[in-house]
């Protein structure tokens, strides 16, 4: 899926399915917020009228967002089961976007760089959504947004922790969908490509290490050698599609897993 729309604020992109304001009344969580894709949807979902959780351990960063958009930093360390188990559990939409990257040979993988990546990207969106799915179904309503990955559907070399995360990702969500729809609870995920972030942003300079090749060359001979759309996708394409799947219209989406990879997975 490739954004029509331009730009807005943040990344964000004007206007929004459904009516300009149609999560008016809703609270959303979203993690790793202060930045990239959480930064983008935290602005979008506050743009369609939700008042929003900017969950990140960059107190300074996060603030900032809050405050741009009306919302509530919470500043958390989501590799602390203690902290995560702190956040609100009042919240109608929950959007698991934080994560983090290391690139090295599985024989060379630091394994409590492997642990603490699993931490971060599998048992904290489980915990955050332990928490709050018993207020979504009490409601009857509730949308679940896994941010996954290309690399929740297929897999890369030296990525051993962030594939195996975010393939367990996948699994999470669509446990989720088949408990939660009798509750009117959808939960899917987006499979981005290369997005245009720092966490895509620093990679390049591990990438070029590992590989042997200059950082110059990591871009196109790496992050899109396989999509048919030679460019990396911008934050706000990816809350667009987060916000869609909270739109009037996908009630009976869930269980999904949304590839806006530029079309990497259809070789």
């Amino acid at each position: 899926m490739e954004s029509t729309q331009s730009p807005g604020p943040g990344g964000a992109t004007e206007g929004a399915p459904g009516g300009a304001r149609f999560l008016a009344g809703r609270t959303a969580l979203v993690t790793g917020a202060a930045s990239g894709i959480g930064r983008a949807c935290a602005v979008a979902f506050a743009e369609a009228g939700a008042a929003v959780y900017v969950v990140d351990r960059a107190a300074d960063a996060a603030k900032e967002v809050a405050a741009e958009i009306g919302g509530t930093c919470l500043v958390a360390d989501l590799s602390d089961p203690d902290a995560v188990d702190a956040l609100p559990a009042d919240a109608d939409i929950v959007v698991n976007n934080a994560g983090l990257q290391h690139i090295a040979p599985v024989h060379e993988f630091p394994p409590e760089r492997f642990q603490l990546i699993q931490r971060v990207m599998v048992e904290a969106p489980f915990r955050i959504l332990r928490r709050t799915l018993p207020h979504m179904y009490d409601q009857g309503w509730g949308r679940v947004v896994n941010i996954s990955s290309v690399h929740g559907l297929r897999a890369s070399p030296f990525k051993s922790a962030y594939v195996a995360a975010k393939h367990a990702l996948e699994g999470l969500s669509k446990t989720v969908a088949l408990e939660a729809a009798e509750y009117g609870v959808t939960s899917n995920c987006i499979n981005p490509g290369y997005v245009r972030t720092p966490l895509v942003e620093d990679q390049i300079a591990g990438q070029a290490a590992t590989r042997g090749i200059p950082e110059a060359e990591v871009v196109a001979r790496v992050m899109l050698e396989r999509t048919a759309i030679k460019r990396l996708i911008e934050p706000g394409e990816v809350a667009a599609a987060a916000l869609w799947l909270c739109s009037p219209h996908t009630g009976y989406l869930t269980g999904a897993s949304l590839p806006l990879d530029g079309g990497w997975t259809a070789h």
